[in-house]
């Protein structure tokens, strides 16, 4: 039986991205099969997908592009992909919600509302929020944390590509080790890239903490972390 009662999974845009496809049919299956394990155990889930995969926008930004108008096409990326995890979840018999930060019409999705996201989880709905805080200069993760504290996630849960945060680059240096907790303070001072400060920030503001695991090695990965076992690393006060 698992400790949280309502988790948000946080799944980077470039996660969804393999050789030649944008949006890669295994990597989805793989995505499924990490929220059925939460499930399983009677968890409720909430997510949030960035969208790197499809627009960045700080890249085009270098080149001459509007800040705020890269952003808003970085957010509108964001929703093709809660689209399509939506859809996948839908095929594995998994009812979902897909919510936007700001409004879309057309039936695509509805506007973000915390209460009808939490009555949503409660019916055992899978909510996928998608465009970010709904405002620009602000990132996927700070939009994850945002959603996590509206919805009174018990935590927020980083999918990452290791298996944790390490002291130095596990694929550089074979000798790096793997934290299994740290605090948002000793994150910050050591300079570690788990997410960005203003994430930060509003976890430690209220109290909420950040596990990052890897989502590459094991599709049971989270179901054991949820189960109890050590795995990845805990960011907290």
């Amino acid at each position: 039986m698992s400790k949280y009662k309502r988790i948000l999974l946080k799944f980077s845009g470039e996660a969804l991205a393999k050789d030649n496809n944008t949006i890669d049919p295994k990597t989805l299956d793989q995505i499924i099969d990490i929220i059925k394990s939460a499930l399983v155990q009677k968890v409720e889930v909430g997510v949030v997908v960035g969208g790197g995969n499809i627009f960045r926008g700080a890249a085009l930004t270098q080149s001459g592009i509007n800040h705020v108008t890269g952003d808003h096409m970085g957010m509108l990326a964001t929703v093709i992909n809660a689209l399509a995890i939506s859809d996948a979840c839908k095929r594995a018999n998994i009812e979902t919600v897909v919510m936007s930060g700001f409004a879309i019409g057309g039936g695509v999705c509805s506007p973000v509302d915390h209460n009808k996201a939490k009555q949503a989880l409660n019916m055992g709905k899978v909510v996928i929020f998608s465009a970010g805080t709904g405002s620009a200069c602000f990132t996927t993760d700070t939009g994850a944390v945002l959603r996590a504290i509206e919805i009174e996630a018990d935590i927020v849960f980083k999918a990452t590509k290791v298996d944790g945060v390490y002291t130095d680059d596990p694929v550089k240096n074979p000798k790096a080790r793997r934290y299994e907790k740290l605090s948002f303070d000793e994150a910050i001072a050591k300079h570690l890239q788990i997410m960005d400060t203003a994430a930060f920030a509003l976890c430690r503001e209220h109290n909420l903490d950040i596990c990052v695991f890897s989502m590459l090695d094991n599709p049971k990965t989270l179901s054991d972390i949820l189960g109890g076992k050590p795995l990845g690393t805990i960011v907290g006060n």
